[in-house]
């Protein structure tokens, strides 16, 4: 039971970072294109590991310091689209 709460969080979590919001955007305009590859959540559900992946590979370490340097916005964001009390600590690794 608890295994399937979490693929759920996970899941709710990868769509919200999925839609196109400011971060995201800024980085389409760049002519990058990430990709969430998988989200995992703690046990607690306090913690989320995003496996991200620009798009051919471009400018893996820059998208990832963008990513890293606007973790609070995503992290409010998330909270605020899953209609959540506490948001999830998100931290953003590269998809090998």
């Amino acid at each position: 039971m608890r295994q399937d709460s979490e693929k759920s969080a996970a899941l709710r979590v990868g769509k919200a970072l999925n839609d196109p919001i400011k971060g995201i955007t800024a980085l389409r305009r760049a002519g990058v294109s990430v990709t969430v590859a998988e989200v995992r959540m703690g046990p607690d559900l306090r913690h989320a590991t995003v496996f991200v992946k620009p798009l051919l590979g471009a400018d893996e370490e820059l998208v990832l310091k963008a990513l890293r340097t606007n973790t609070a916005f995503f992290q409010k964001e998330v909270a605020g689209k899953l209609r959540l009390k506490y948001a999830a600590k998100i931290r953003f690794q590269s998809d090998e």
